[in-house]
């Protein structure tokens, strides 16, 4: 509760004394006296405009253009999958932020959208396209935006914990996991308004810090805040739901619960992926505290580098009838027309029929494609 209050009052205007990175209020404000007051509301109100005009400038964060031209050109087919344009959206901070804040005003209060795949659902493919077309974009070899290599680097980390979270989703049978899949992507959100707002952000503020503990630490020493609590703010101010915001803002609590305990500990791992600095009694702890022991999260640790999620989506409805499904379903068996013909009580020719309507519907060139097709998108 403690940090969901403090979100309420940094997003209300109750601006937290700035640290070093910021040119400090502490350092400025010793002495008592109604000359010391004056200082340091001075520099609340600094601290306040930085974090005002980081949240303004994160309107304007790009997304990776690969990123963007994967999703326009699975958009593009004749054939588009809800599931595949799900997942384009989910491999992008820019993007899925943009499509669910358009799901939601959309909503106009009628309930909250908290996923991309409710969100995709919820507006067309063309509507998807037009918001893809219309984002910036960042590419790694022509750096010319206010961000340098922020999107990068953001990006790295927010997909190993991406992939980290649904890998210990899938451990413990966790049924969000398509929330899961955004909080995880947001997670260090805050960081980036931390980024636009102070100079000396990270390296000033995490300097001698190893463990993600210790950095969140130095960061509400040195900022009065920290990029969790900061990260929370923006999702609301965004319009996005409090189911998004608040595992996001409670990531770093060594008590942290439910969803916010799922992306700590992805968090944990994703380091541990990249070869930085983890407590290992910390990762054990939140690991229990979601019904992960030891030899389970020992698993997960040896998996999690060349793991990546085959989970699939039952997003779209299948096009096939029950028999034009029962025909593939014997052919992903082998078996040949004749047999096929024999156990529907069909005749060949009409087998044939039915797989060409097979193909049509699903936009294959032969029976391989038709059952590779089905059996991702999980019809068969």
């Amino acid at each position: 509760m403690q940090a969901t209050a403090a979100a309420k009052k940094l997003e209300a205007g109750t601006k937290p004394k700035a640290g070093k990175a910021g040119r400090p209020a502490r350092a400025v404000a010793r002495s008592n006296g109604a000359a010391s007051t004056s200082v340091e509301r001075h520099q609340n109100e600094g601290h306040g405009r930085r974090l005002t005009m980081a949240f303004e400038a994160l309107e304007a964060f790009p997304a990776l253009a690969e990123s963007r031209d994967r999703l326009l050109a699975v958009i593009s087919k004749d054939h588009v999958a809800t599931a595949d344009i799900v997942a384009a959206v989910e491999s992008d901070v820019a993007l899925i932020t943009a499509v669910l804040r358009l799901a939601n005003r959309a909503q106009d209060g009628r309930g909250r959208v908290d996923t991309a795949v409710g969100a995709v659902e919820l507006l067309s493919p063309q509507t998807v396209q037009a918001v893809a077309s219309r984002v910036r974009t960042f590419d790694f070899f022509e750096r010319a935006t206010v961000w340098d290599a922020a999107p990068e680097r953001f990006r790295l980390h927010a997909l190993a914990t991406q992939r980290a979270a649904d890998r210990v989703a899938a451990e413990v049978s966790y049924e969000a996991r398509d929330r899961l899949t955004v909080t995880s992507l947001l997670h260090d959100v805050g960081k980036l308004v931390l980024l636009h707002a102070y100079p000396g952000y990270p390296s000033q503020v995490h300097r001698g810090a190893r463990t993600p503990e210790e950095r969140i630490h130095q960061e509400r020493r040195e900022l009065g805040v920290d990029h969790a609590l900061v990260g929370g703010v923006l999702i609301r101010r965004w319009g996005l739901p409090a189911s998004l915001a608040t595992p996001i803002e409670r990531h770093h609590n060594p008590e942290a619960e439910g969803e916010a305990a799922f992306i700590r500990l992805a968090d944990m791992l994703a380091h541990y992926e990249q070869g930085a600095r983890v407590s290992p009694s910390e990762m054990l702890q939140t690991a229990r505290g979601i019904g992960l022991g030891p030899r389970e999260l020992r698993r997960v640790m040896y998996e999690l580098p060349s793991s990546p999620s085959q989970r699939q989506r039952h997003v779209d409805p299948c096009p096939l009838s029950g028999r034009e499904l029962g025909v593939l379903q014997r052919l992903a068996e082998g078996k040949v027309y004749k047999q096929i013909a024999h156990e529907l009580t069909l005749s060949t020719s009409t087998v044939r029929t039915h797989l060409h309507n097979i193909y049509g519907k699903l936009g294959a060139v032969d029976r391989a494609q038709a059952v590779l097709i089905a059996t991702e998108r999980g019809w068969l």
